[in-house]
């Protein structure tokens, strides 16, 4: 990519936070890309891997709340998994008034296939750095993530 000679920091080393969120950019496109041969968009994508990484099927709400979204995006969202069979909703047994939502065959043999996708994405991103830089950069990303 060229420099534009008119901005301001033109020829200037890019800040840390610009250079991360090109990053991010890249990795949200190009897993748009990889998620798309599996009928899923980066969000529903997001919310199975949600579903899949829970203890115990989540209720709605909590999987609005886990997601950070409101509980009418999760219903949104939901709704389409459930369409593609991926999940499929449950009443909770203890709580007549809410709803469990449940990974199928489907949805689990798509997580896989899903995780198997990210894997080989980071490869080729990370393709450039050595090992020692990689590992170098998982711990700090590590030590800035709050989970």
């Amino acid at each position: 990519m060229r420099e534009d000679p008119t901005r301001p920091d033109a020829g200037e080393r890019p800040e840390l936070g610009e250079l991360f969120l090109r990053a991010a950019r890249r990795v949200h496109r190009g897993m748009a890309g990889r998620l798309a041969p599996l009928g899923l968009t980066p969000a529903q994508g997001r919310a199975l891997r949600t579903i899949g990484k829970c203890g115990e099927p989540p209720r709605m709400a909590e999987l609005a709340d886990r997601l950070g979204i409101v509980p009418r995006s999760a219903t949104t969202l939901v709704d389409a998994l459930e369409e593609a069979g991926l999940i499929r909703r449950e009443p909770d047994p203890s709580n007549r008034r809410a709803t469990r939502v449940v990974l199928t065959e489907i949805g689990r043999n798509t997580l896989k296939r899903m995780h198997e996708t990210r894997i080989r994405a980071a490869e080729e991103l990370f393709a450039p750095l050595s090992p020692d830089q990689r590992e170098t950069l998982r711990a700090l990303l590590a030590a800035i993530d709050p989970d």
